[in-house]
This record gives C-alpha cells, structure tokens and sequence, in this order.
C-alpha cells in the first residue's frame, strides 16, 4: 500500500490512452449517412449568391444545385433537403409560386432528381413562407392572422407538385394543426403513396433562425408565435409527436437542435420512427463565427455537436455541414 493512500480500484482512463482504444470503446457514431444536407436554389441569378450570415453557404444557381447534390452523394451523406427562393415579383398573399409546377423548388427537384437518382434521399421543404409576400407560413385571415384550414388546402396542393416533381420525402414545416393528415390524405390520393412524410413535429418559435431568413429571402412580417411551438414548453412537444405519428408522419423531427436535446432525448424514447434533428441556421453561424476568431477548435467544434444529436438519439441529422462532416467522419472512422 502507498505511503498516502489505496490506488484507485477502477481505472477508466485506461479506455481513454489512445486514439485507438478511444474509438474502439466510443458508445456513439455518427455516419456519413445520417446527414442530411440543406440546400437553397435561388430563381434568376447566373452565379452562386453566399449567404452573408452563414459563411460558405450559398443560394445556388440551378446548376450548381446540381453539383452539390452529387457533392453530398459522393461523401456518403444520406439525404438533401431542398428549398425554394422565388423572385420577389413572384410572392404573393397565398404563395403561388409555392404550387407552380414550373416554380423554382419543382424545377430543382427535378433537376437534383435526373442527376443523382437514388444516390440520396431527396427532401423538400413543404411550407409557404418563402413564396408569399408576407412571410408567414400558411394564407392570413383579413385580420393578419393565420389561416390554419386554408392553409392545408394550400399544403395539399405543395404536395402533389413536388412529389409529381421527384421528392422522396415531404417536409411540411409550417406548424399547421392537422398538416400531416391532410397533406398524406392529398397525396395518397394522387397516387403518390411511396412519397414519405418528414414531419418537423417540434418546431419552436426559435431565435436561432434569423440567418436561414436570409438565406431564403424572407419577407416576414412579425413573428410565428401563434403557430410555432413557445421554448418554454416540452409536454407539448408529446402531444404534437401524438399527433403526427396518429395523422402517418414516417418520420419526426426536433428544431431547433443544441437548445433542445432534452426535447430530441424525449422523441427517442418515445416513438418506433426514424427521429431527425435540424442543426438550424443559427447555431451554425454561433460556431463559425467563434471559430473565425479563433476561440473554437472548428471542427473539434462541428463534430461534438454531431455526436451530441447521435448521443441525444437522433438517427438523421440537417445540418449545413453535411458534406464536409462526411468527409471528416469517414477520416475519424
């Protein structure tokens, strides 16, 4: 016996030594194919736009869509969530553009679709808020409010022409009571019953958002606290993944992601569906601007968010680091 003391009878830092020895024991690995990558494609412009508040993101051009899409295919990530940006002229009061067969989103689906087939679940965005000109995600009422049943007639229609445009999966993003039901309704009846339904079950009224507002050219006016979820509430996130998943939701998600992996860890647990997270726009431009002061270990940084949404129990992850991540996670593992 030591002079001052038993040793230690358990010794965990020996699974800590190496490199090697960590990998070997690590209880939690994100893929390359839990990524899904989200992407903009932006009406009318000849050459990429970057997104000022989200360094090295861009609104795309079509053709460069096109590139990223086999970009994120060829690292391994496991699927694209794709978003419109119409011309202003185009937005209006109920979204027109949103329904256009030839409208941006549907355009680029089918674009990202003959290009990469199956290679990557193809996803997009099912919400009006990038089309209308006021900015909010369904038709408002003469009083400014939002339109919930209205809106799902609209929704409806969104689903249709994107599926009819190469969509995997649906995303029907607004918050609208009922939108998983009507939407899967819509679709079955259009004979689109492979099309799967990605529901953003608890999607918070956030202040982590104002970057992606630029990305997709927003026109909000006000804010989504009436439709989204208030931060303060997590019971009320059950009773919308209750709902979701009795309306045929295939696939649930939590959003924001850091603020909310309690949140995630109570989707996980409760439910037998895929469960995705989206590392929303905020909390990416938090990192890299730290990191561009040179107070984070980027990448150190980009991956621990990683593992936190894997160790959460996250299956699928949105994240604007999809591709590099992949290309980081392959060299880790």
């Amino acid at each position: 016996m030591s002079t001052y003391g038993s040793f230690p009878a358990a010794r965990p830092r020996r699974l800590r030594s190496v490199p090697a020895m960590r990998r070997l024991v690590a209880e939690h690995h994100t893929r390359p194919s839990d990524l899904i990558l989200p992407a903009f494609v932006r009406e009318g412009i000849g050459a990429p736009v970057p997104v000022g508040s989200m360094p090295g993101v861009v609104q795309h051009t079509r053709d460069t869509l096109r590139k990223a899409a086999v970009e994120a295919a060829e690292a391994g990530v496991g699927g694209l969530m794709l978003y419109g940006v119409p011309e202003d002229a185009k937005k209006d009061a109920v979204g027109t553009a949103g329904t256009d067969p030839e409208g941006i989103l549907q355009v680029a689906l089918r674009d990202v679709r003959a290009e990469v087939g199956d290679a990557l679940v193809l996803m997009s965005d099912l919400c009006l808020d990038e089309y209308t000109d006021h900015g909010h995600c369904g038709v408002l009422t003469g009083d400014g409010r939002v339109d919930n049943d209205a809106t799902l007639e609209r929704y409806a229609e969104m689903a249709r022409v994107q599926a009819d445009a190469g969509a995997h999966v649906l995303g029907p993003s607004g918050m609208m009571d009922g939108q998983i039901a009507y939407v899967r309704a819509a679709l079955e009846e259009a004979g689109h019953q492979d099309v799967a339904l990605f529901a953003y079950t608890a999607k918070y009224s956030s202040a982590f958002y104002g970057p992606f507002r630029e990305a997709v050219g927003s026109s909000l006016q006000g804010d989504r606290k009436t439709y989204q979820q208030d931060p303060a509430n997590a019971r009320e996130a059950l009773r919308e993944l209750s709902l979701d998943l009795a309306e045929g939701a295939d696939m649930v998600m939590v959003k924001p992601g850091l603020p909310y992996l309690d949140v995630l860890r109570d989707f996980a647990e409760r439910t037998e569906v895929p469960v995705g997270v989206y590392q929303v726009s905020g909390e990416y431009a938090m990192v890299e601007a730290a990191a561009e002061k040179g107070w984070i270990d980027r990448e150190a940084a980009v991956l621990e968010s990683l593992t936190s949404f894997t160790r959460a129990g996250a299956n699928m992850i949105l994240t604007y680091w999809a591709t590099e991540a992949a290309g980081l996670l392959r060299a880790r593992y």
